[in-house]
């Protein structure tokens, strides 16, 4: 080991990111400084090599021959070295770090809780409620769920349920509520850190570039369902965050018409991490819990194709 005297470990690390992301910015954003130190540091680490692993192009930096084969063993190494630090971390193999969007852990996990502890007495789940999106390489946490396309760098993700989104309304709100059009009579309330707007559903209705009146706007999408529960207003809600109150009768889904957003929610792991058998067991659970909401879900509020109204003369 002692040729590695002669390497700047930063360095290698700089290498082994922009090989296994594809860019400047990726590498720089995983290793929290800028593209210009990440270049640097590619330089200094050639220099040291005596060897070029990247070529210098218009479209910005190629993995050359050599580069390739380096950079797998490199990879290979920075695996074990994140998989033996994660160990050393993990003072429990009982307890299963599981990361989610804290509505996500409110609307969904916490009610489900008490049927994974039947399941798997033997398995403790520690929650980490947060929208960061943490290092799965060098963290402690086992499995995440997010929200997204499934294209995250640096990380596997499984498809776990593609989402649709639908209007909910508390009982009496829906009574007023007899055709797709009815919804711009309503109040709206909104949540303004959405990744979509009301338009994925007024576009599959028919009512593409309308708008509805908006009561209330919130920064979290909890505090928006909670408002529609208070009939403050209509929300445009997705599965798992609506399923339940919508199964226990507080919200009403007046139409069964849903609309995809082009997002989904994934589960997501580090790929150079062998998944535990705790890990594995709490996937098959999720997936159980979710094909069972949506079965309720569509006992409650069955799905429908929008037929549109036909023409008054």
């Amino acid at each position: 080991m002692r040729d590695l005297n002669a390497i700047h470990l930063n360095g290698l690390r700089a290498v082994e990111a922009v090989g296994r992301l594809g860019s400047l910015a990726a590498a720089s954003d995983e290793l929290g400084v800028t593209p210009g130190a990440v270049s640097q540091q590619i330089a200094k680490t050639e220099a040291q090599l005596g060897r070029i692993l990247f070529e210098r192009t218009s479209r910005g930096l190629v993995v050359t021959d050599f580069g390739r084969l380096f950079l797998a063993r490199l990879s290979n190494a920075f695996g074990e070295l994140a998989e033996a630090v994660a160990s050393a971390r993990r003072r429990d193999e009982s307890v299963l770090t599981i990361s989610v969007a804290p509505v996500f852990a409110a609307r969904w996990l916490v009610y489900r809780l008490n049927r994974f502890a039947e399941r798997h007495p033997d398995i403790r789940l520690r929650i980490d409620a947060t929208t960061r999106l943490v290092n799965l390489d060098t963290s402690d946490v086992d499995v995440g769920i997010r929200v997204g396309e499934g294209r995250w760098p640096g990380v596997k993700s499984e498809l776990l349920l593609e989402q649709e989104v639908f209007p909910v309304c508390s009982p009496a709100m829906a009574e007023n509520l007899r055709e797709p059009a009815d919804i711009l009579k309503m109040p709206a309330v909104i949540d303004g850190h959405s990744m979509f707007t009301w338009e994925v559903w007024l576009r599959e209705v028919g009512l593409s570039g309308a708008e509805l009146g908006v009561r209330h706007t919130f920064n979290e999408a909890s505090l928006v369902l909670d408002a529609a529960i208070a009939g403050q207003g209509v929300m445009l809600a997705w599965q798992t965050l609506a399923g339940f109150a919508v199964t226990e009768g507080s919200l009403v889904v007046p139409f069964g018409i849903r609309a995809k957003t082009g997002f989904g929610h994934y589960f997501v792991s580090s790929p150079s991490r062998r998944e535990s058998k705790a890990a594995t067991a709490f996937k098959r659970w999720v997936r159980d819990e979710v094909e069972e909401g949506m079965r309720l879900l569509d006992l409650k509020a069955p799905r429908t194709r929008f037929k549109p109204s036909p023409a008054k003369d």
